[in-house]
Order: structure tokens, then C-alpha cells, then sequence
């Protein structure tokens, strides 16, 4: 993979830190903590589950935080499609 700085940040001093379950603390990219996918509903492509309540559950899902996955993450909030 070629170097890309600005596409991996890793902030092992947050509180939270990993903030979910199965993360692998070594290589947890926190670039996305807030996940720009979120909004998408179940178009976001992640493994998300409901709650009860109706509220959308991300803990499950590492897509965004997955290194490799930076470029896929910035193609869908491009509008575009991910392959």
C-alpha cells in the first residue's frame, strides 16, 4: 500500500479508544469517528443492527476503520459507487 498520512489516524489517548468490540487496537483507524456513512441509513454499506427503539447500532461495524478502507469510505460519500 502506498504511503497515504492523510488517510490513517490512530488517537490511542481517547477515553474510548478502541470503541468497538473485536477492533484491532494496532491498526484502528479514528480518521472517521464520527462516520460520515452514518447518515446513509441502510445504504451505508456497514454492519449496523437496530435497536428496539428504532435507533441505528453501529457498534458492530468496522468499515470505516479499517485502513484500507479510507478510499472506499470517501467513494461513497462521493455519491459514488463502491466496488
Amino acid at each position: 500500500m502506498e504511503t497515504k498520512n492523510h488517510a490513517y489516524f490512530s488517537h490511542r489517548q481517547c477515553e474510548f479508544f478502541p470503541c468497538h468490540p473485536g477492533a484491532d487496537r494496532e491498526d484502528f483507524n479514528c480518521l472517521f469517528c464520527f462516520c460520515p456513512l452514518y447518515a446513509l441509513g441502510e445504504r451505508c454499506g456497514g454492519d449496523y443492527t437496530f435497536t428496539p427503539e428504532g435507533v441505528k447500532d453501529c457498534t458492530a461495524c468496522l468499515f470505516p476503520h479499517r485502513r484500507e478502507n479510507y478510499d472506499a469510505v470517501i467513494t461513497i460519500i462521493a455519491g459514488q459507487k463502491r466496488t
